[in-house]
């Protein structure tokens, strides 16, 4: 998906953000149960710029009808190299309703888990940050 690709290898999270239907559901490779929402993915992707370094894209493809799509990448978190791939799928208005990222190596997975796992307090904050903003956008009082 060529909009969200910009926007990550741009850096603009909130591009990313308005890229993402309220009913996205997140799977992460370091967790088994998926997230559900637009306000605890888009803060798990927030989270996640900050802890790969050195990110970039070095293939995309993409279905025939164009809803799906794997982007794949190479990332560092501190000193482990890691290869990964977000395989995203979006809706009938173009917005992506469901994300799932594998990462490899398991050193380079367990690495992440990591680096996001001291960092879960500052998602769940900034999740529910989004949400009350969503809730006030949508209730017309922001």
């Amino acid at each position: 998906m060529r909009a969200f690709r910009e926007a990550v290898e741009a850096q603009d999270l909130d591009a990313v953000e308005a890229l993402l239907a309220e009913d996205v559901v997140f799977t992460s490779p370091v967790v088994f149960k998926p997230y559900s929402g637009k306000a605890i993915t888009a803060a798990i992707l927030r989270t996640v710029a900050q802890v790969f370094e050195d990110f970039s894209y070095v293939t995309e493809t993409s279905s025939a009808d164009g809803r799906d799509h794997a982007l794949v990448f190479t990332a560092r978190v501190g000193d482990r190299q890691l290869d990964g791939c977000d395989v995203i799928h979006v809706d009938e208005d173009g917005l992506i309703d469901r994300l799932t990222v594998m990462v490899r190596p398991l050193s380079g997975a367990q690495a992440l888990a990591g680096a996001m796992g001291a960092r879960f307090e500052q998602i769940a904050q900034r999740a529910e940050r989004n949400a009350r903003t969503a809730e006030a956008v949508d209730s017309g009082s922001a």
